[in-house]
């Protein structure tokens, strides 16, 4: 009798450390998942600020840096859009240029504003949405990448919520990749 008690409190002992450590493997999981873009069906992979993971230089601002995780599922060449928020479509006022990295592919431009977009459901008056034509991007495979925004007008959460006084006349709000068809 003894020796079942042993048992089997051993293998419930076994049972309660095998299910936290797949519970916190779950959880692990989950977080990276969360913060993964995945590739809508028509192309596209939208990577909206608020969503990066955001590094501030308060010393060097034009050194601030957002980074997201994305998954590809329909890899080619994917035209590279930044969309920003601002007052003014003429000069959308970027003291430097803006680079954008993604696997060999390195961007180097100071955006105009390419594109208004109309009715924007992103921006409200007295803002207009302003996408600005970056350049392309080859994928030549499925898989998971990373890309990199290094820009003075990337502000992360945190210091949007310290800083409320951020009243810039354009705001960086996503990257838009969208796919090329011939």
């Amino acid at each position: 009798m003894r020796k079942k008690n042993i048992v089997f409190l051993s293998g419930l002992v076994g049972l309660l450390i095998w299910s936290c450590g797949h519970n916190m493997e779950s959880k692990k999981d989950a977080r990276e998942e969360k913060n993964r873009i995945l590739q809508q069906e028509d192309g596209i992979v939208s990577l909206k600020l608020d969503k990066a993971t955001c590094y501030s230089d308060a010393v060097s601002p034009s050194n601030n840096t957002a980074d997201w995780n994305i998954v590809i599922s329909k890899p080619g060449r994917f035209k590279v859009w930044l969309s920003n928020a601002t007052r003014d479509t003429s000069d959308l006022r970027y003291a430097n240029s803006v680079i954008i990295n993604m696997l060999d592919d390195h961007l180097d431009v100071n955006p105009l504003c390419d594109k208004v977009v109309h009715n924007s459901g992103d921006v409200h008056y007295p803002y207009y949405r302003a996408d600005s034509y970056m350049g392309s991007v080859y994928v030549s495979e499925p898989g998971e990448y990373n890309i990199q925004v290094i820009s003075e007008k990337v502000i992360g959460r945190t210091v949007k919520s310290q800083n409320t006084s951020l009243a810039d006349d354009t705001k960086l709000m996503s990257v838009i990749l969208t796919p090329i068809t011939y």
